[in-house]
């Protein structure tokens, strides 16, 4: 599949809340409260998104992968690191806050996409490095950022989820300078 790689508008809010969702309760199913999972809410979540795409201001970007029909299937969040701990002693340092395809569509490089574009946007907004979190238990996702140049950096947290603890573990990698 082909896909084309965009900026994300409020008006897509909706359908990244569907993706959102759908995404967290095929990857997360036995790793967070499955209550949690089963009451997460399209509108709750849509307004979020809203909220965060009205508001968006450089250095954030959100980026879908959208098919022929123009509907996204993929995003990826990116923004400068939001912890003062995640930054690079020396190096300008970005994040990748949040990345999901629909589960419908995963393995189609939709996923790739929108990583390769978000990598790509905090690039060219002069980071040199680029953390993200994920669910320590979470081996899919591990071995998609693993096989995309990503590496286990060893720092973990526990990440507060419907009143679980549930253990995150931090990656990290070099960004390239933007050639543009």
């Amino acid at each position: 599949m082909n896909w084309t790689v965009r900026r994300a508008v409020p008006a897509d809010a909706a359908r990244i809340a569907e993706i959102n969702i759908a995404g967290w309760r095929a990857a997360y199913r036995g790793l967070l409260p499955d209550a949690y999972l089963d009451g997460m809410r399209q509108e709750t979540v849509r307004e979020r998104w809203a909220a965060r795409l009205r508001g968006d201001a450089e250095p954030s970007a959100m980026f879908v992968a959208v098919g022929k029909d123009s509907v996204p299937c993929a995003y990826a969040f990116v923004s400068a690191a939001r912890q003062e701990s995640d930054r690079h002693p020396v190096l300008p340092t970005g994040e990748l806050c949040a990345i999901y395809a629909d589960p419908r569509w995963r393995g189609t490089g939709a996923g790739f996409a929108v990583h390769q574009a978000a990598l790509g946007h905090l690039a060219a907004h002069g980071f040199r490095h680029a953390v993200l979190w994920v669910l320590r238990g979470n081996l899919p996702a591990r071995r998609f950022y693993e096989a995309r140049g990503w590496s286990c950096d060893e720092v973990s947290a526990d990440l507060d989820v419907g009143g679980e603890a549930v253990p995150e573990v931090r990656y990290s990698r070099p960004l390239q300078e933007s050639r543009t």
